[in-house]
């Protein structure tokens, strides 16, 4: 059976269906040792021999779950042109694997990370709003005025954002703590909501996606997820 080549190379593991894109066009995958760049590209698991920098890609690995607390410091890919820290680097387990979506460098909390192209292709598409809850520090007292106008949606220069929730926690000398729950996930789009009202993040934290939560995993450990909430991130 043919299955297009993005969607083997996500299904294997290598890397989510997007990213999978990319590495073909490219030029780091080859099928029957013949560079490939075109997306249209079908292939033959039983017939085909297809490779990712030289190395053949198999599917015989089991799929995978992973909860991680991801620390500062880190960034949300499987590699990185600059060589700094990826969270994948955090996941000391055989298979190969990689994270749904992704927390900037200079954020923390909850990540996803599998091997199932086809979870990841379907929790990261815009047509799915899973809500996702974050724990926001930001400078100063923003007024009431402000935070109305974020939650309805605002035109950035890069976006227009959509209807969030925000819930003021606690109030400092100097900042202000915040509850975020966002239905979309735009390049790190709080940080920049709240550049848009002039008060900048100082911390962000995600502390859930939808029904999956942190609970009291620590910074930089990981956990299986559980058949339930293996299930429920399936049904969304």
């Amino acid at each position: 059976m043919e299955v297009r080549l993005q969607k083997y190379l996500a299904d294997a593991g290598v890397a989510s269906r997007r990213k999978s894109e990319e590495l073909i066009t490219s030029g780091w995958v080859k099928v029957n040792d013949k560079v490939v760049k075109e997306l249209g590209t079908k292939v033959n698991p039983d017939k085909d021999v297809i490779k990712y920098k030289d190395k053949v890609i198999s599917h015989k690995e089991k799929l995978v779950y992973y909860v991680l607390n991801k620390p500062v410091g880190y960034i949300s890919s499987v590699t990185d042109p600059r060589h700094r820290k990826t969270v994948v680097d955090l996941i000391k387990e055989k298979e190969r694997v990689f994270p749904v979506g992704r927390l900037d460098y200079d954020s923390e909390g909850l990540l996803i990370i599998t091997n199932d192209g086809d979870l990841t292709y379907k929790l990261t598409h815009p047509k799915h709003h899973i809500p996702k809850q974050y724990i926001v520090k930001v400078k100063g007292h923003p007024s009431e005025d402000k935070i109305s106008k974020l939650r309805i949606g605002v035109a950035l220069k890069e976006f227009k954002t959509s209807k969030c929730k925000i819930r003021l926690l606690k109030k400092y000398n100097k900042g202000s703590l915040y509850e975020v729950i966002l239905f979309e996930g735009k390049n790190r789009q709080i940080r920049k909501m709240f550049d848009y009202i002039g008060h900048p993040v100082i911390t962000l934290k995600r502390i859930a996606i939808g029904e999956i939560e942190l609970e009291d995993l620590k910074t930089g450990e990981y956990r299986k997820l559980t058949r339930e909430e293996i299930k429920y991130l399936k049904s969304v």
